[in-house]
């Protein structure tokens, strides 16, 4: 069917948003089941499957390559476009600061590696596939993201922890525009190319530039401290999982903005959400959400 949409990993903190947006557009959408769905039957009939399946860094090596080639066998017998959420692991450590859609993909670690490998299979598969790539999330509840598991968690104590160099430049992405993205794109499908890599408009902020504007937010002051590594290496001794998070500290060193400009060709429609009103529907989890929307707003109108 023309505008039917399967969402897999449908209960993750990017399958939901893109569920809910591809139904606010009027899309009938399909929410695999892994525990009891067969994906054949599930994408027969799909003019879009959108691949939010996402394992921990542990797994990723096993679960990567087997689901891109599932995914890909049925896209192919089926004729659906393949929508994927991409991120900015592929660029790598020697990237330069700008990331944009004609950046080389030349991470050398492996998280990179398997991203860079699963991208590739897409790009030669003849399956039209469009990657939205973004930022570090920020989502509209909890989720277990960087920001609300640990940089916004300290928040009602006044401070935030801060991953990397409080004056180093991080983008970060609102979970509902990449959603919406992802609607644009899929409605002009037939007009795109085989293969797209639309990097989403997001906000480039540094740690002390997100707290200064948490308490433009909140209506009241908060500073950002820097984080400790020290506890996550430790644990990265016996936890893969946690080893994976440390290989991936680099991207919190390393000055990095996202060039919009594809998007702005194929997605001008889709205005990026205001930082303030982000925050606010990020912070909402941590803090009373009628406060958060009242100084938010009050902050906003100051502007």
């Amino acid at each position: 069917m023309e505008n039917t949409v399967l969402i897999l990993g449908p209960t993750g903190r990017m399958g939901r948003n893109a569920a809910e947006a591809f139904e606010a557009a009027g899309w009938e959408v399909r929410r695999f089941d892994r525990s009891k769905d067969s994906l054949w039957e599930a994408g027969w009939g799909a003019s879009v499957i959108v691949n939010c399946w996402n394992s921990g860094y542990s797994n990723w090596a096993t679960d990567v390559p087997k689901q891109t080639a599932q995914i890909l066998e049925v896209a192919k017998a089926s004729g659906a476009t393949v929508i994927i959420p991409g991120n900015v692991y592929v660029y790598g450590e020697q990237a330069p600061k700008r990331f944009g859609s004609e950046t080389p993909h030349l991470a050398t670690n492996p998280l990179g590696r398997i991203r860079i490998d699963m991208e590739t299979a897409f790009r030669e598969s003849g399956v039209q596939t469009l990657v939205v790539r973004a930022g570090d999330y920020l989502d509209t509840e909890a989720s277990g993201n960087w920001f609300d598991m640990i940089i916004a968690k300290p928040v009602a104590k006044g401070h935030i922890s801060y991953p990397g160099p409080l004056d180093c430049p991080h983008a970060f992405s609102y979970l509902p525009d990449v959603a919406q993205t992802m609607v644009a794109l899929a409605q002009k499908r037939r007009n795109l190319s085989q293969f797209e890599d639309v990097l989403v408009p997001s906000f480039t902020l540094t740690g002390r530039e997100l707290a200064n504007a948490i308490s433009e937010v909140l209506g009241k002051k908060v500073i950002a401290k820097s984080m400790a590594w020290w506890p996550l290496r430790v644990i990265g001794l016996a936890s893969p999982m946690m080893r994976g998070i440390v290989q991936m500290r680099y991207l919190w060193n390393k000055p990095h903005n996202l060039d919009p400009a594809r998007h702005a060709e194929l997605c001008s429609e889709v205005p990026q959400t205001p930082l303030h009103d982000a925050l606010a529907q990020a912070l909402s989890f941590y803090v009373d959400p009628d406060e958060v929307m009242r100084t938010g707003s009050q902050a906003i109108a100051a502007e």
